[in-house]
């Protein structure tokens, strides 16, 4: 149960019962507050009969307190969806499908047909999408956590989309909650990304290169040159790798995965190092940020990233939550690890040249 639909159950006995204080402990919400006068605890008990879930009733003398408890804990619903997540959705479909068909030379406009040779570009590139966003959300139920579905972002760009994001709607209490929700996206889609991008580079071509490149070069990270020596040993310095388009797509699913890990504001690698560091996350936010400056120089993709960070989040620091002293446990540390080691074998110093 999350805490909005706590909230909402509350309402239904706000004729019988005034809270004071509320939160949650083990699986469980507690509300502490009094009975209205002329009303009883069986009258509360009778209210809330209906609902699925267990709720126990006591009254120490001077507060009432009320438990509730689903009778069967379902971790993951999925509820009714909103007609702004379909649209976008297909729309993300139709703007991936354009950019995979462009990838293949296809002019869709005089040949709307040839939208089908984008279809595994597009594929690959939703599927490692919508399983990052599928992760955060699973992981939010299972904490009780409010989230929404995915909104997925369609966008006139090379690759047809802005990515995809969930938005929290009620606070994270408890540390482990707060890195298994921030974690949870990017090792989900880097376990797609990585079959893609290994599926994508046994599909593509070795072509000789002339001194005069074409196309985009794509930066190497240390996942790629090792994973490109083992498919396509041998390289000489007058030939590349011409990607095919689903390895384009886990190419794409790394970046992405790697630019969200960085431990800045309230990016998937924020909430993982805010859960790890503490208040000293807002040092390491603070030199990741400023190392954005340098690697500029490198690539301007690194500078453009920068703004978007101060302009969407205008902050490098977490927010607080509560619970902020509780001790995470060995396997909550272990998480933090990977995401770390993810973080480094997918990182690219200068992404597109």
């Amino acid at each position: 149960m999350t805490e909005t639909e706590f909230t909402n159950l509350l309402s239904k006995i706000d004729s019988l019962f005034i809270p004071k204080s509320r939160g949650s402990s083990g699986g469980r919400w507690i509300a502490e507050g009094s009975i209205i006068g002329g009303a009883s605890i069986e009258d509360m008990e009778q209210a809330l009969k209906s609902e699925s879930i267990s709720v126990d009733v006591r009254n120490n003398g001077e507060s009432v307190y009320i438990r509730v408890e689903e009778k069967d804990r379902i971790l993951l619903k999925i509820p009714r969806i909103p007609r702004i997540h379909i649209i976008l959705f297909f729309l993300t479909i139709l703007t991936t499908l354009m950019a995979g068909a462009l990838m293949e030379g296809i002019n869709f406009f005089a040949n709307p047909l040839g939208l089908v040779k984008g279809i595994p570009f597009s594929f690959t590139l939703m599927l490692i999408l919508f399983t990052h966003e599928f992760g955060h959300y699973y992981y939010a139920q299972k904490h009780g956590v409010d989230a929404t579905l995915p909104y997925f972002i369609p966008a006139p760009t090379f690759i047809g989309t802005f990515g995809a994001f969930i938005k929290i709607k009620s606070p994270i209490h408890k540390k482990s909650a707060l890195l298994q929700i921030g974690a949870s996206g990017p090792i989900a889609g880097f376990l797609i990304a990585v079959p893609a991008l290994i599926i994508g580079l046994i599909l593509s071509n070795v072509v000789e290169v002339s001194g005069e490149s074409i196309g985009i070069i794509l930066g190497d990270s240390v996942l790629m040159k090792f994973l490109t020596a083992i498919i396509h040993p041998g390289l000489t310095e007058s030939q590349d790798i011409l990607l095919h388009p689903v390895a384009f797509a886990g190419w794409i699913g790394l970046l992405v995965t790697m630019l969200n890990l960085l431990p800045i504001g309230q990016l998937d690698g924020g909430h993982v190092a805010y859960a790890l560091l503490g208040q000293k996350h807002d040092i390491v936010a603070k030199c990741t940020f400023l190392a954005l400056i340098p690697l500029s120089f490198i690539s301007l993709n690194w500078l453009i990233w920068g703004i978007l960070i101060l302009v969407l989040m205008r902050s490098t620091k977490h927010p607080p939550i509560y619970n902020m002293d509780e001790p995470l446990s060995d396997k909550d540390k272990l998480i933090g690890y990977v995401c770390l080691s993810i973080f480094i074998l997918c990182f690219i110093p200068a992404p597109f040249q």
